[in-house]
């Protein structure tokens, strides 16, 4: 499956480059968050990556939900660790940094996971500036210009039928409940296939170091991430 080019597997170790999780942020999610940058001092592999190569191990089962717990480094060996129904990502000292609950049937139809992590990841990369800014307006409450600090916290997703074909998520509905200097956005959205709605699921991110909204400090977050996405096309 097209993930195999975004990590390094030894036996059953699997490793991310810079390179490897920058392009696949970028390339695939089109998400240009600096915290992915390569040159990034504190850069971490995207989320949605661990999430996509969750699916294309194990497909995708009827109800799965995804808590992800710390963020993975560049070139550090992680394994997946199974526990009945539960699967989770660990590195060698144990340390777990996504843990995937997973009932019901199974799909392992190629043509369908990997719709599904491209339409979902694409989904996903939007996040910033798409629905961010507008939440953010409308609470009166942003991040942190200089450095904002987004945390992928939950993702889940169920089905009432699989498809032999690509779905598409599209998104139905988006909140930010704000406490204090800490925010949560939930975004709830449809899985759907062939004309028909197949599932739905819901995506869950922390925004920390929250200050009142100035305009001035949005535009330079959106000028920065455009321009970064301009360079990124440039080369």
């Amino acid at each position: 499956m097209f993930v195999e080019r975004y990590y390094t597997q030894t036996e059953d170790t699997f490793s991310f480059s810079r390179e490897q999780a920058s392009d696949f942020a970028k390339s695939i999610a089109g998400d240009f968050n600096p915290i992915h940058d390569p040159d990034n001092k504190r850069f971490c592999v995207p989320g949605d990556l661990l999430f996509s190569l969750t699916l294309s191990k194990y497909g995708v089962s009827k109800a799965m939900s995804f808590n992800f717990q710390g963020m993975v480094g560049s070139d550090t060996p992680v394994h997946f660790v199974e526990e009945g129904s539960q699967v989770s990502i660990q590195n060698e000292k144990e340390k777990t940094f996504l843990t995937v609950d997973r009932t019901g049937d199974v799909s392992v139809n190629e043509a369908f996971i990997e719709g599904l992590i491209r339409s979902y990841v694409a989904f996903s990369g939007k996040t910033f500036p798409h629905i961010l800014v507008e939440l953010m307006e409308e609470e009166g409450m942003m991040l942190n210009a200089e450095r904002p600090m987004v945390i992928y916290d939950l993702m889940k997703i169920e089905f009432t039928s699989f498809a032999e074909t690509a779905p598409e998520v599209v998104l139905q509905s988006k909140r930010f409940d704000v406490d204090g200097k800490r925010g949560m956005v939930i975004m709830n959205f449809d899985i759907q296939a062939d004309g028909k709605s197949i599932g739905s699921g819901e995506k869950h991110i922390i925004m920390s170091g929250l200050r009142p909204y100035e305009q001035s400090g949005i535009d330079m977050l959106v000028n920065n991430y455009e321009e970064a996405k301009a360079r990124y096309f440039e080369n």
